[in-house]
């Protein structure tokens, strides 16, 4: 399986996941300059923006640990830039960064992983 395929495939298993605890589905793979993010879904009220991490093992450092400072800027740019796309902004809309990691057979959901002022 490429890099590619084992992406898509746990970024499939986060949405199924993700919807079983109640968020319902927007998009897959938004693209904008700068940036790409996995899914982005509704719980509630917010607007939830997901990044899906995968490892095989911790070995090299957890799936949350290999998201840096830099990519979380990366993921808020997009996500402002999408926003803007459905005329809506941060100031506008609740919205929360969310990290669903697969280390090996583990899942970890980190709900406001980070936060849009950083």
């Amino acid at each position: 399986m490429s890099t590619r395929q084992r992406g898509a495939a746990y970024e499939k298993k986060a949405r199924r996941f993700l919807e079983s605890q109640g968020l319902e589905f927007i998009a897959a793979n938004v693209h904008t300059s700068g940036g790409e993010i996995d899914l982005i879904m509704q719980h509630q009220q917010a607007i939830v923006f997901i990044e899906v991490r995968f490892r095989q093992s911790d070995t090299f450092g957890s799936a949350v640990a290999s998201i840096t400072k830099t990519k979380q800027k990366r993921l808020l740019h997009t996500a402002k830039v999408w926003l803007s796309g459905v005329d809506e902004s941060f100031e506008t809309v609740d919205c929360r960064f969310d990290v669903l990691a697969f280390t090996g057979n583990e899942i970890e959901w980190l709900t406001n992983a980070f936060a849009a002022d950083i």
